[in-house]
């Protein structure tokens, strides 16, 4: 946030100001409104000071004057820079448009019209606005990454970044144009999401990225009188506290699954004796190591004790950046491993399954395994998409009947090695890979089916008679 002693200088100026009035039109015309602007900006909406920073991460509420405040920071670095080129990023064609050039707080209702070349200044078409100094403004849809090949710039705005559909993807391709002048410099608006790259770019501040948020309430008296009564209703909810107040909520709280329903398999005790080891694979779904890892985890099917129905343990799960000729070798040497502890039982579990999703690397995977006579089975998920997967298989999850091994160093929790498939499910959606989501699933829900895992779960009692001494359950619509 800007400091009161910088505010003051800004009131200052205004003041005093210049001459305008021997100033070129343009010039006088540009000053003119930077002045009006300062005057009436909240502190939130006053750029940072120093030239230090190159991402400017602005978090705040819904009407917060996100747009206003990029628009105007956006147009007078164009004109202070003549002859330089700036981008406008949000997530569709539309948005760009709309929102960031048309809209009610875009550029063209910010941007002086003398400043603007008064024959076809503006392309509608090409969402490009063209300065009498030279400078360009170009507009480039998120949800076409690769059509941030090619442009160079000295800097931008992202509109929205939370709400970029390939977010990852787009923001990398953005990177890259970012290679003119000395220190180009980007200005991030949005209403946060717990999305992996906004957390990263929020853990950067004070780095090189300056990070300030803002609520709705900052903005309030901008804002029709009626709405401050509709926001009301969500006070004290999650939507409230991310879209009035822009904080990041933990994307555990709205995750399918909690943390608390897996069960911990005590560090002092041997591990149990598997009736059934599955080896479950994601490959990944395309040669893009950068973007898709294999993931595998391996699960044994035991039973706790003998009033209690099969459960299922994970005992093994790793990622890694696999091409073709480095998996199939990592399959095989993966197969050979012997699970469990030496106990009164044995010396362990070979694996009885593996288990992989017949998609991309997977298809030649599973049929070269399956010529070597190694027990593989392919696994389609039909129509689910992931987030009806995981809903598939959460009941056996929230029964309590998947456990981790707990850690020998650190009571209460799980093996280090457990950390990323539990933050990964626990966080679902909102994740930046979600591999190991998919082997889980495919997994539990293989053993589902296979009928090692029953969700509700009846005791066979020997005593197959009626209690007497219990009331009758009765059915009333029997005759």
């Amino acid at each position: 946030m800007i400091s009161e002693e910088f505010a003051q200088q800004i009131a200052e100026k205004i003041r005093s100001g210049p001459d305008l009035d021997v100033l070129p039109a343009p010039d006088r015309a540009a000053m003119k409104a930077r002045l009006k602007w300062l005057a009436s900006a909240g502190k939130h909406q006053i750029e940072p000071q120093g030239d230090w920073w190159t991402i400017w991460l602005m978090l705040a509420g819904r009407g917060a004057g996100k747009t206003r405040c990029a628009s105007e920071w956006l147009w007078w670095q164009a004109w202070s820079n003549p002859g330089t080129r700036w981008l406008v990023s949000a997530p569709t064609s539309g948005d760009v448009r709309d929102v960031c050039f048309e809209g009610d707080s875009g550029l063209l209702s910010v941007v002086p019209r003398e400043i603007i070349v008064e024959y076809n200044g503006y392309n509608k078409s090409q969402h490009e606005l063209k300065l009498v100094n030279g400078s360009l403004i170009k507009g480039i849809a998120a949800s076409e990454p690769s059509r941030f090949r090619g442009p160079q710039f000295h800097g931008g705005w992202c509109d929205e970044l939370a709400a970029w559909d390939y977010l990852d993807d787009a923001w990398d391709m953005l990177q890259f144009g970012m290679r003119l002048g000395k220190r180009p410099q980007i200005i991030c608006t949005t209403t946060p999401k717990p999305k992996p790259l906004i957390i990263d770019l929020v853990d950067r501040d004070g780095e090189d990225v300056v990070y300030t948020t803002a609520s709705t309430f900052d903005n309030i008296n901008n804002l029709a009188p009626t709405f401050r009564d509709q926001i009301m209703q969500y006070e004290g909810t999650s939507i409230g506290r991310q879209e009035i107040y822009a904080e990041i909520i933990d994307p555990e709280e709205s995750g399918i699954i909690k943390r608390d329903w897996f069960k911990l398999w005590p560090a002092d005790r041997a591990l149990p004796r598997f009736q059934y080891v599955v080896q479950s694979y994601d490959c990944a779904t395309s040669d893009k190591t950068k973007n898709d890892p294999t993931a595998c985890t391996v699960w044994g099917v035991f039973k706790p004790n003998e009033d209690k129905a099969m459960s299922v343990m994970l005992i093994d799960c790793w990622t890694e950046y696999l091409q073709y000729p480095d998996l199939r070798p990592r399959v095989v040497e993966e197969y050979d491993t012997i699970y469990g502890d030496e106990n009164e039982f044995g010396v362990g579990k070979k694996v009885d399954m593996i288990l992989i999703e017949d998609k991309s690397a997977g298809i030649s995977l599973i049929q070269d395994l399956q010529r070597a006579g190694m027990p593989v089975r392919s696994y389609n998920p039909g129509q689910a998409d992931k987030m009806m997967r995981l809903n598939i298989i959460s009941p056996i999850i929230q029964k309590g009947r998947v456990y981790l091994p707990e850690s020998t160093v650190n009571a209460g929790h799980a093996r280090d090695w457990v950390d990323p498939l539990v933050n990964q499910i626990c966080a679902f959606p909102e994740v930046r890979h979600d591999d190991l989501v998919d082997s889980t699933t495919q997994a539990l829900r293989m053993l589902r089916d296979l009928g090692f895992l029953t969700i509700d779960y009846v005791d066979n009692k020997a005593d197959d008679y009626a209690d007497d001494t219990k009331p009758r359950r009765v059915n009333p619509y029997a005759v």
